[in-house]
């Protein structure tokens, strides 16, 4: 496993973490005690970042990871998690209001929820599950997280930035008032590259790149029948459904023909493309068995991406979202 340093915290972190979405429930069925010897294998594979939310779940995903970090015996294990607003912005909103999204009382309520669920005495990195273009503006937010800091409930302060809105984390990436942002990447979803990536290098800002492969697509391994196969109202079934996987699928077709001559697997590619950017820090794919774990971590390896491939990705670029 290689690492890389967390923006300007000091932290040295696995560059492949663990997505703990999925084994909070809403992707399928669960099985705890197979998500915490899945944990327990990634953590002896060098895995020490895990990324978690209040949200996944109901705080199942919380207590499910606050159970193998109890049982795990080797060394230090970075530990995200994230609080969702008083209210949702709505997607169709091109400015949503900060202020008053995540006061004070909500804030404290929730950080003593996740500190249980965890099992620990500080959060490591405590994310706002929304962002709006105005929030290095209207900064009750940090207030409250500053004092709580301060308090020594929380270590480093990040922001998960709104579904296919990467835009709206530049300003916060530049002025460095926070640690990480999280935002969507993957050879789909391109616009990162654009003007958030080099905002976040001049703050010293860490990049968290979530769904690095499309919530399955960009394995490579769906066909004309597996959305038959989606659990019914599980998070893959509602954002794949009508046109869409066929769209999906047709876009992947495409990337497999681009992809052949130089990787095996589409997955393999996905992976590698993300780690090809500097500015990310950690990439956090969802991971069911140890040996999804052991299939994503033989990618940090060092190699490199093939600059000629590289050139190819800006026409797959296709900005969507399917979380509607």
């Amino acid at each position: 496993m290689r690492y890389r340093a967390f923006g300007r915290t000091g932290w040295q972190v696995s560059e492949i973490g663990f997505g703990g979405w999925q084994i909070g429930g809403q992707w399928g069925p669960v099985d705890d005690a197979a998500s915490i010897r899945t944990l327990l294998h990634a953590f002896e594979s060098g895995i020490n970042f895990v990324d978690t939310a209040e949200l996944y779940g109901a705080g199942h995903s919380e207590t499910v990871i606050g159970e193998a970090l109890r049982q795990w015996r080797g060394g230090k294990i970075y530990v995200a998690t994230k609080a969702q607003p008083t209210v949702w912005p709505s997607p169709d909103d091109p400015a949503p209001p900060m202020r008053g999204r995540f006061p004070d009382w909500h804030l404290r309520t929730h950080v003593e929820a996740s500190l249980r669920r965890l099992g620990v005495e500080r959060i490591d990195l405590y994310q706002l599950h929304s962002w709006g273009p105005a929030g290095h503006r209207e900064l009750d937010w940090l207030e409250t997280l500053s004092d709580l800091r301060a308090e020594g409930k929380i270590d480093q302060i990040g922001v998960s930035l709104r579904d296919n809105q990467p835009q709206e984390g530049v300003a916060l990436a530049k002025l460095g008032l926070v640690a990480s942002e999280q935002v969507i990447f993957n050879m789909f979803e391109q616009p990162p590259r654009d003007t958030l990536f080099p905002a976040a290098k001049f703050g010293g800002t860490a990049i968290i790149a979530r769904v690095p492969l499309d919530s399955g697509s960009l394995i490579g391994h769906w066909t004309d029948g597996s959305y038959a196969s989606f659990a019914a109202g599980s998070q893959p079934h509602q954002m794949f459904r009508g046109e869409r996987f066929a769209q999906t699928l047709t876009r992947v077709a495409a990337l497999k023909a681009d992809v052949a001559p130089y990787y095996a697997t589409l997955a393999e590619a996905a992976m590698r493309y993300v780690l090809a950017h500097g500015a990310v820090s950690v990439l956090i794919p969802g991971m069911k068995s140890p040996e999804e774990v052991d299939m994503n971590i033989c990618y940090s390896d060092g190699g490199t991406f093939p600059s000629d491939l590289m050139a190819k990705m800006p026409h797959h670029a296709w900005v969507r979202n399917f979380y509607r």
